[in-house]
C-alpha cells in the first residue's frame, strides 16, 4: 500500500537542490514527482547556517521506502532530505516529543553537574558510550550520578544558568504552539533542570529523572525508577492520550540509543545530531538547527 510522500530538501542558501535523486527514486518505486515548491529560506542564527528548503510531492510511493532511498543517494552528496507521509501535517494538531540533552539543549546536563566535582571528562566518556548503545543506560546513569554525591542543591541554579537551547528550539516551540500542536519532552536527565527549562520555553509535557537529596546535598542516587528507552516510549503514548492525539499524528526527535523506542513508536522519528545507530534507525536525520522541523511539517516560514 502506498502513502503519498512529501520530501523536503534542505540545502545551503544560494544553491539549487538536486532533484534528480527524488525523480529517480520515485520512478524506481513506481511513482512520480507531482509538484515541486520553493518553501523559502531560514536565515542564519547563532550556531546554525542559513538554509533553503524545497518541497517535493511524490505520488505512488510509500513514504518510508522513498525516505530510505533518498538518504542513501542525497546525504553522501551533502544534501539533507526529510520525507514524511503527506497526511502528517498541521492540518490537524500534531504532538511533537523531544529528548532533552543534546537535542532540546546543546549540552549533557550530567556532564555540567560533574564539572562541579572535577569529573566532567570521566562522565562524558561514559555518556558517549551509553548514547552509542554500548552500555546499559540505567546502569550507566547510576554510575555517573554516583560521582555527584555531596554536591549542594545550589548547583542546580548554576547549571540551569549554563544551559542553552539548541539553535532554533525557541522558534520551533513558538510556531508549533501557535498552530495548536503541543510539545513534550522526556529525558534521561534531571527534572531539577528540565522542568524550569520547559516552563521557560512553553513546553506542555515533561518527564525526567529526579536526583535524591538529603540535608541539602545530593546523595549520588536517582530517586525512583530511571527514565530509560522503554519509559520514553511509554511517555509518548501517555502524552498522546492526554492530548487526545492519535499516535499516527506524533513526531519524535532524539539523538541517542535510549531514544530508539521513542523514535520507533512515533509516526515520524527524527534523529538530531545523532549517533550512527540512531541515524540508521530513524526515518530522517537533521543537524544544526531544529526550527527547520516547522516547515517540514507544513508550517509556513
Amino acid at each position: 500500500m502506498t502513502e503519498p510522500a512529501i520530501a523536503v530538501l534542505i540545502s545551503p542558501t544560494g544553491t539549487d537542490p538536486d532533484l534528480e535523486p527524488v525523480r529517480r527514486s520515485a520512478a524506481e518505486l513506481g511513482g512520480r514527482v507531482a509538484e515541486v515548491s520553493d518553501l523559502g529560506a531560514l536565515p542564519a542564527i547563532e550556531g546554525a547556517r542559513a538554509i533553503g528548503l524545497h518541497q517535493v510531492e511524490v505520488a505512488g510511493v510509500h513514504w518510508r521506502e522513498l525516505g530510505r532511498r533518498l538518504r542513501r543517494l542525497a546525504e553522501p552528496a551533502g544534501q539533507r532530505v526529510v520525507v514524511r507521509p503527506a497526511d502528517l501535517s498541521v492540518d490537524a494538531p500534531l504532538l511533537v516529543v523531544m529528548d532533552v540533552d543534546s537535542t532540546l539543549i546543546t549540552a549533557e546536563v550530567i556532564e555540567l553537574l560533574a564539572a562541579h566535582v572535577g569529573r566532567e571528562a570521566e562522565v562524558a566518556a561514559v555518556t558517549e558510550r551509553a548514547m552509542r548503545g554500548e552500555l546499559d543506560f540505567a546502569q550507566s546513569l547510576h554510575q555517573r550520578v554516583a560521582v555527584l554525591e555531596g554536591l549542594p542543591t545550589s548547583v542546580f541554579a548554576e547549571v540551569r544558568a549554563a544551559v542553552r537551547p539548541t539553535p532554533g528550539v525557541p522558534e520551533l516551540i513558538r510556531t508549533l504552539t501557535a498552530a495548536d500542536c503541543p510539545v513534550g519532552v522526556v529525558s534521561g536527565g534531571f527534572a531539577e533542570i528540565v522542568e524550569p527549562l520547559a516552563a521557560d520555553l512553553g513546553i506542555t509535557y515533561t518527564h525526567a529523572n529526579r536526583l535524591e537529596v538529603a540535608d541539602g546535598r545530593l546523595t549520588g542516587r536517582v530517586a525512583g525508577a530511571v527514565v530509560d528507552r522503554a519509559e520514553k516510549a511509554r511517555r509518548l503514548r501517555a502524552y498522546a492520550e492526554t492530548a487526545g492525539i492519535p499516535l499516527e499524528r506524533t513526531v519524535a526527535v532524539g539523538d541517542g540509543a535510549n531514544d530508539l523506542d521513542l523514535l520507533a513508536l512515533a509516526r515520524l522519528g527524527i534523529a538530531f545530531n545523532a549517533k550512527p545507530a540512531v541515524r540508521a534507525a530513524a526515518d530522517a536525520s537533521l543537524t544544526e538547527r531544529l526550527d527547520v522541523l516547522a516547515p517540514i511539517l507544513g508550517l509556513p516560514l
